[in-house]
């Protein structure tokens, strides 16, 4: 490629990006400033910040503490950097190689240029000059050697990037097929999660189940012993950390550190060698494997098409009675909308992920705390942890209570050429959206009360008070996906650029949630103040006025339900035009 070529390739991605930038309107670009700018002064402060820590409070500390603070440090990058691959593997290459290969050009620097835009991620914006602060720092603290952790935790973020380069061309080859591309996100979404937790429930779960509980009737001698035995066993533990350093790259760079701190740069050559040409590796494994894409020399053969026999394609195919069921006290066209949207979102890995994540941290939360003594609390605290479960179960259901037309994308036009009152329409989209939110809370409550030993009487008006919350954060879910919608990309997690009107108004919206639920803290605030004035304790105060809540969120309800048709029926071009727009 002649330097006129690799001229015009820049300019090619400089144009894309101005193109990019300048679609989203004048709120926009102000917003994609302000964001350009505090990335860099926080990428700044980090530099800032780093350098001072590794100059004063690293030049006297131990081989040990030096090492753990690198490995802080490398953890953090590969955890932004994952976090960040999640939308990355999303989007579609820079400059697309298959728009080029008819022209005559080598495609090895079209690749290296998509390779480097791929760095323009918050991850190393901040962390590269925190890695790189505090190695400077390291070298007018502690000594000139130091300079080597430089290179070394540079090479690290070079390996990472190129295998993750590697993984998004092969994930991309692998989701060509659609339905499989959603299915791919939605565990690797899956997987970043879970491995984000591994910290959590190796720490919370796994340990207190391991360490075998002090008596506290034990004599002072018992338990000088056993803080012996903890000592020795985190000793033991933090062997096989340091064992492990010759064996995982990313902690290469502490134990670099650890050498240099020592006096022995050897560990910190020998990283960065070995960083360095895995990142070589994974980069030219990378470049071969996008070629051979982009030429259709995958070595996939796609598969013939079955023979059916003519017995069988004879015979009928068997109807599907599910969106003919109908429900009980629900209006027929209510429910005819509710059941296509369940059954939209069965068929939908990116819903099905939006749903399952919250049981997951559920799961997670319950399994941190049921390993660990049962808590004790006050009897008069426990309604109110109750809930404060019911709300919690809301907030986290969020994502699709407060958009519930932007996973519809094209589907929401048959929506708004159907002649079903707007009014039925929300109701039946909160019909298929809500009960995910109450059996979440379901299950938190009847967590915390098993946990907590709460009262029946209390857990039930735990559920009256889940019920009265969920009408109401039903109702402001229309009114927020009504004013601010916005597209969620198919088959990801991700939602398509949104405009920055979109984007107060759902901030506006999180914030006005504490206060649509603040009327839950009525009922076991009456109580409460109830026995403490002395009155009988008999009469269940906070059972009575949690039904009296539910009915009122009843009333609330369907009072809104009218003027919020009326506002669908005036917005929903506006939505469709939204939820429809496919914005890269």
């Amino acid at each position: 490629m002649t330097a006129a070529q690799f001229q015009t390739v820049l300019w090619l991605r400089w144009r894309l990006s101005r193109n990019q930038w300048l679609r989203g309107g004048a709120l926009g670009q102000v917003a994609g400033v302000i964001a350009t700018v505090s990335a860099v002064t926080l990428g700044a402060g980090a530099f800032v910040g780093a350098f001072f820590s590794g100059w004063f409070a690293l030049a006297e500390a131990s081989p040990m503490a030096v090492m753990i603070t690198w490995d802080v440090v490398a953890a953090l990058f590969c955890f932004m950097w994952l976090i960040g691959m999640v939308a990355e593997i999303q989007r579609s290459e820079t400059i697309d190689l298959q728009r080029l290969m008819h022209l005559p050009v080598r495609l090895g620097p079209l690749f290296l240029v998509n390779y480097a835009a791929s760095h323009l991620a918050f991850s190393v914006i901040v962390m590269v000059p925190a890695m790189i602060g505090l190695g400077l720092g390291l070298v007018i603290g502690s000594g000139p050697w130091f300079f080597l952790v430089v290179p070394l935790a540079l090479s690290l973020v070079f390996a990472v990037s190129a295998w993750s380069y590697c993984l998004r061309g092969w994930l991309a080859a692998l989701m060509v097929n659609q339905r499989r591309r959603r299915s791919v996100v939605m565990l690797i979404t899956l997987a970043i999660v879970l491995l984000g937790q591994a910290p959590n429930l190796y720490l919370n779960v796994m340990r207190p189940f391991n360490r075998r509980p002090v008596n506290p009737n034990a004599t002072p001698e018992q338990r000088e012993q056993a803080r012996r035995e903890a000592g020795q066993a985190n000793q033991d533990m933090l062997q096989k950390f340091s064992a492990a350093h010759k064996f995982l790259p990313p902690l290469w760079v502490g134990a670099g550190a650890r050498g240099l701190a020592e006096g022995d740069p050897i560990p910190a050559l020998l990283g960065t060698a070995a960083c360095a040409g895995l990142g070589a590796l994974g980069l030219r494994r990378a470049y071969r494997g996008t070629v051979r894409f982009y030429r259709g020399e995958t070595g996939s053969v796609p598969s013939a098409k079955p023979v059916t026999s003519p017995a069988r394609a004879a015979r009928p195919a068997k109807p599907d009675r599910f969106l003919e069921w109908r429900l009980p006290g629900v209006p027929e066209p209510a429910a005819a909308v509710a059941l296509a949207t369940v059954r939209s979102m069965q068929r939908a890995p990116e819903v099905k992920m939006l749903l399952v994540m919250p049981f997951v941290v559920l799961a997670i939360m319950a399994a941190s705390f049921a390993a660990r003594v049962t808590a004790k609390l006050p009897a008069e605290a426990a309604p109110f942890v109750v809930t404060g479960a019911a709300a919690v179960a809301l907030f986290f259901t969020q994502g699709l209570l407060m958009n519930q037309f932007g996973f519809d994308r094209h589907g929401f036009r048959t929506l708004v050429l159907s002649p079903v009152d707007r009014r039925w329409l929300l109701l039946g989209k909160n019909l298929a959206a809500l009960p995910v939110a109450g059996l979440l809370g379901t299950l938190m409550i009847v967590f915390v009360t098993v946990w907590l030993k709460v009262p029946p009487l209390d857990a039930l008006a735990g559920l009256l008070q889940l019920f009265a919350l969920a009408l109401l954060v039903g109702a402001l879910g229309n009114l927020a996906s009504m004013l601010a919608p916005y597209r969620m990309r198919a088959g990801g997690m991700t939602s398509s650029k949104m405009p920055v009107k979109a984007v107060l108004v759902s901030l506006a919206m999180t914030f006005l949630l504490p206060v649509v639920c603040a009327p839950a803290v009525i009922p076991p605030l009456a109580e409460f103040l109830w026995r403490r004035a002395g009155w009988t304790a008999f009469v269940p105060v906070n059972l009575l006025l949690s039904l009296g809540l539910a009915a009122l969120a009843v009333f609330g309800y369907r009072a809104a339900l009218a003027p919020l048709g009326r506002l669908l029926e005036r917005r929903e071009k506006q939505i469709l035009e939204t939820v429809t727009a496919e914005v890269e």
